[in-house]
């Protein structure tokens, strides 16, 4: 078994084909939902999602109606976003140069798609900042919990339903987010009890 840098373990290679045969056959299966009355929808969800619009806007709201607690998760959450980006569009999508899927050759329906990013699909920026706003401002405003979590969940879907990425970068994407965004909402907790 070699290690490092050189040829991964057999196992190890057939398990990873394995999972991409699976994201493949997924993205596929809901290429074939027949639900357009969820087209313009999530189309609409996937397009203002860009840039984590919702997530600073609904940041905004908390930090103005929430008192001091509330401009903490705020912070909090904006603090998740940026970390989250950073490290998603930059060491993660650089390290695994995956391509986008061909929504045309899996035959999404062209009434669901939004524009292609030029970046590569592994893994989702869009899913990964909606999970870390979603954990880091849940976890100092508990009663916001559920609603952005459906929300982070909504959003990550309607990336795949549009066609722009495989169900395994969304996973991934908002596994990562979830870590960083309870990461800085345990740093701001400390931070909180010291002053």
């Amino acid at each position: 078994m070699e290690t490092g840098l050189g040829k991964p373990p057999d196992a190890l290679v057939r398990v990873l084909r394995l999972l991409e045969r699976w994201d493949r056959l997924t993205y596929a299966a809901v290429a074939r939902m027949s639900t357009p009355f969820l087209d313009e929808p999530l189309r609409v969800v996937s397009r203002v999602a860009n840039h984590s619009k919702p997530w600073f806007a609904t940041a905004a709201v908390v930090a103005a109606v929430g008192g001091p607690t509330g401009r903490r998760a705020a912070l909090t959450g904006v603090v998740a976003v940026g970390a989250t980006s950073l490290v998603v569009n930059q060491p993660m999508k650089l390290a695994r140069s995956r391509r986008r899927p061909d929504r045309l050759a899996t035959g999404v329906p062209s009434s669901r798609w939004v524009p292609m990013p030029s970046s590569t699909s592994f893994p989702s920026g869009h899913a990964a900042s909606a999970a870390a706003f979603a954990v880091a401002v849940g976890d100092v405003v508990p009663r916001l919990r559920l609603p952005l979590r459906l929300g982070a969940a909504v959003v990550g879907f309607s990336r795949v339903y549009t066609g722009v990425h495989y169900p395994g970068d969304v996973v991934i994407g908002a596994a990562t987010g979830a870590a960083i965004g309870r990461a800085t909402s345990r740093v701001a907790a400390r931070i909180s009890r010291r002053s």
